[in-house]
């Protein structure tokens, strides 16, 4: 299909990674058409100076490329109508860039709230911003509805978001959010920014998944300069996002358990995830592993104190984990609350390119570690860890089995890294704008990242893509039909980011 679509356009020359495809308004729509049918996923959907990008990917040949139509008009056709999931990306595009996406369906703001200095923060010319009508939730009719409003303060030190509830009784009819709260003008503050102060804002867009950050911008950047780090450098990243992805999910068993009342399995995964965070700053000096995946390879090596703090978590975990799992199979009140909780149907998760556990515990076989691999897991792959059930329980067990997972890994990792230099310093000065796009499997999803680099290899464009952008859609069709109750176990599930889809 991608062939088809682009067998009359040339790829740009100036863009890595993966093709990027200059098109028309006709195979725009052409494109529309083949995610309608299924046989495109939409990976992403973003703004720029004079034009729109999208990022594909074709699950039969599982192959990636991109599409740029020209905006410079300000007008561009919408993809919405074809594909649903490409609505919030294309209302942010036109908050942020001031395009109009004809045929749009639903031309609601989406992440200016009103309050911005400026309207079209992304735009050559922007204007003073203006204060904008209520937000109109969308309404639902029927005997014995009411609404919930949620948000967007929360109790504890959640971020902000909206829920609007409407429910019959206890059982939701609808979930409608309202996010942006967090915006943090991200793509602005990268714009005109050296490589090394993009990377230290890139690692910060979500702070628990500030390794997944690190290795995309990274990676983006390495495309666009044609650099590629020594291997050491490869494997060390990977094992830096295992340890991510062990302590998240850690988090997150933890927190569901807790959120169907069942303290315990909270605080006895919290000490695993704390003796995690703390073999991450012994073995890389900081518990996040923050700043230390940079374009080059990485800015620490694994010392043998290092590689002994990782093998005695590994061992740890391998004792004291599968109790935990046995716990939670074998309590039937946690059972009774998650098990047939919160379904994502394999379609809908199909639809809109599910990331993650989301998708892989709803039937959809995608895993950016193998699905289009990238060092080293091109040469270690891991197993895929999958369900079909789609609900609170299955998403559950995808993380047990992650974990699982990745313990092996490290262990197998750690026999056999290989000796030599950590870094290669980038010293590609381009004489024109350069771009690179890149794609890596973080904790709650894919992570979509591209770059464009100017003279000076200064950032002209930066975007980067959070999972969460196509998980919480899926979140509000996953409470329908549930008591209202059950929310916190859903959400949870999913554990979107809000700070990651706002930027």
């Amino acid at each position: 299909m991608l062939k088809a679509l682009f067998a009359d356009s040339s790829p740009d020359g100036a863009h890595q990674g993966w093709p990027r495809v200059p098109v028309d308004a006709d195979v725009w729509r052409a494109i529309g058409e083949a995610l309608r049918e299924g046989k495109l996923d939409l990976l992403g959907l973003w703004g720029d100076l004079g034009a729109v990008q999208c990022v594909l990917y074709e699950p039969a040949t599982r192959q990636i490329a991109s599409a740029s139509l020209d905006a410079r008009s300000g007008k561009v056709p919408s993809l919405a109508p074809f594909h649903a999931p490409a609505s919030r990306l294309e209302r942010a595009a036109s908050d942020l860039f001031g395009l109009e996406f004809t045929g749009l369906p639903d031309r609601r703001p989406w992440l200016d709230h009103g309050r911005w200095p400026v309207q079209h923060p992304l735009a050559e010319s922007s204007r003073p911003g203006a204060i904008l009508p209520p937000y109109q939730f969308l309404q639902a009719e029927g005997p014995s509805l009411h609404q919930i409003p949620v948000g967007p303060v929360h109790a504890g030190i959640i971020e902000p978001g909206h829920f609007r509830f409407t429910a019959s009784g206890e059982t939701v009819v609808r979930l409608e959010e309202r996010l942006g709260y967090t915006h943090k003008g991200i793509e602005r503050l990268l714009c005109g920014k050296s490589i090394d102060a993009a990377a230290r804002l890139a690692a910060r867009v979500s702070g628990d998944s500030t390794v997944a950050y690190s290795l995309v911008f990274a990676r983006a950047v390495e495309a666009a300069l044609g650099s590629r780090p020594p291997p050491r450098a490869l494997w060390l990243r990977a094992v830096m996002a295992e340890l991510e992805r062990i302590a998240n999910h850690l988090g997150d068993v933890g927190a569901i358990c807790n959120d169907a009342a069942f303290s315990m399995m909270h605080a006895e995964c919290g000490i695993l995830r704390e003796q995690t965070l703390r073999a991450c700053a012994s073995a890389f000096g900081h518990r996040l592993m923050m700043d230390l995946i940079v374009p080059g390879g990485v800015a620490a090596d694994l010392e043998p104190a290092g590689v002994a703090a990782i093998l005695a978590l590994t061992e740890g975990l391998r004792g004291q984990f599968p109790e935990l799992v046995e716990l939670y199979e074998n309590t039937a009140s946690l059972q009774d609350r998650t098990v047939g909780t919160g379904i994502v149907s394999g379609a809908l998760a199909a639809q809109f390119a599910a990331p993650g556990v989301v998708g892989r515990a709803s039937g959809r076989a995608f895993d950016a570690r193998l699905s289009v691999p990238y060092a080293p897991y091109d040469a270690a792959p891991l197993q895929l860890a999958a369900r079909s059930e789609g609900d609170v329980d299955a998403r559950v067990w995808v993380r047990i089995q992650e974990i699982q997972h990745s313990i092996g890994w490290l262990e197998r990792a750690l026999a056999s890294l290989p000796d030599g230099p950590v870094r290669e310093i980038v010293r590609a000065v381009p004489t024109s704008s350069v771009e690179g796009a890149a794609l890596v499997e973080g904790f709650r999803g894919d992570v979509l990242g591209y770059v464009r680099l100017g003279v000076g290899r200064r950032i002209e464009r930066c975007h980067l893509r959070d999972p969460s952008w196509l998980l919480w859609p899926l979140l509000e069709a996953a409470i329908e039909g549930n008591i209202v109750a059950d929310f916190p176990l859903c959400n949870k599930s999913f554990n979107c980011s809000y700070s990651g889809h706002d930027l």
